[in-house]
């Protein structure tokens, strides 16, 4: 994982919102008698019929559209990562599925500069899951952004079984994105290629109905 330290500030996190407000349409109905016969005739009153008034079809609301960040901006609308089902059970399976979503928020991470759904999950004792979030967070403060770093994980295995600590071990192949570093003015502050890819070991609990994770190290040797 990318721990580049240059220019990191802070340690608070922006967030953006977007309110969508729809309307509901009224529906008006008016209704109209008819007018009395005329004196002397045999006439029926006749009463004029209403025909309701058509419901406006909504407008659908345009899909928000992802755009990966490049030299010109940041990211938009990056996709939030979803827990799986199978990732809220204490079985292999489960931690597999968990260890994947862990990478993924930590990639969402170096799109976004949000680590608060990643903190949620990791140990603050966890020293090089604290060196990439200040990293995204300190790289997407004052106009600052990323460019790449995005985070995938092709291999994941288990044995399942615990450790004397009681921690589940997993053993996964991590592979991340070259990374640009840019200053509010757009200037490119710089850039690191892309590392190649390393074998990483994750430390696991399962408490409280959920995965939790103690730290994650490179494999040496």
């Amino acid at each position: 994982m990318t721990s580049h330290n240059s220019r990191t500030a802070g340690d608070g996190m922006r967030f953006g919102a977007l309110a969508i407000v729809v309307a509901a349409p009224l529906l008006l109905a008016g209704c109209s008698g008819g007018a009395p016969a005329d004196p002397g005739t045999s006439s029926p009153t006749a009463a004029a019929s209403t025909s309701p008034s058509a419901t406006p079809t909504p407008t659908p609301t345009p899909s928000a559209v992802y755009k990966p960040a490049d030299a010109s901006g940041p990211a938009q609308n990056v996709p939030v990562p979803v827990l799986p089902e199978v990732a809220k059970t204490e079985t292999k399976e489960g931690l597999e599925a968990f260890a994947k979503y862990w990478f993924e928020l930590l990639s969402y991470g170096y799109e976004t500069g949000d680590t608060k759904r990643l903190s949620a999950v990791t140990s603050p004792d966890c020293t090089m899951c604290e060196r990439a979030k200040q990293v995204q967070e300190g790289w997407h403060r004052d106009g600052r952004w990323l460019v790449g770093g995005r985070v995938t994980t092709p291999v994941i295995n288990t044995t399942f079984a615990t450790a004397s600590d009681g921690n589940y071990q997993v053993a996964l192949q991590v592979s991340q994105e070259a990374i640009s570093y840019y200053n509010p003015d757009k200037s490119l502050d710089s850039a690191e290629p892309k590392p190649a890819d390393s074998g990483n070991l994750m430390l696991a609990v399962f408490r409280d109905g959920a995965w939790f994770v103690q730290t994650v190290e490179p494999i040496v040797g």
